[in-house]
């Protein structure tokens, strides 16, 4: 009759024993280094701090914000034309899967 082992035996248990205390030691050092960290004051205007300790990250609002140096002369028109494109494009081709397949929309009806 064989010996019955639990299901995480391992022959090497020193090497796993040596793995975990590694990975401990590891987790510690990461975890004192974080707590160490300290927020920048801009990102510390944006949260708030609970009794408890906890923070809630509400959504901040962003300043609006254009750029003076960018030329928008003529992009509405430009806009209206690239629309009237893209429409004449879709109205092509609900007409090519209509001729094709004879659905008004493939798959739907």
């Amino acid at each position: 009759m064989g010996v019955i082992r639990p299901p995480f035996y391992c022959s090497g248990i020193t090497n796993v024993k040596f793995l975990y205390n590694t990975l401990s030691f590891l987790y510690n050092i990461v975890k004192f280094h974080y707590k160490r960290l300290r927020m920048t004051s801009s990102t510390a205007d944006k949260y708030t701090t609970t009794e408890y300790g906890k923070q809630n990250m509400f959504g901040a609002e962003v300043a609006p914000w254009v750029d003076q140096n960018d030329n928008y002369e003529g992009y509405p028109e430009n806009a209206e034309k690239t629309n009237g494109r893209w429409a004449m494009i879709g109205i092509v081709a609900l007409l090519g899967a209509y001729i094709t397949t004879g659905q008004i929309i493939p798959g739907v009806f």
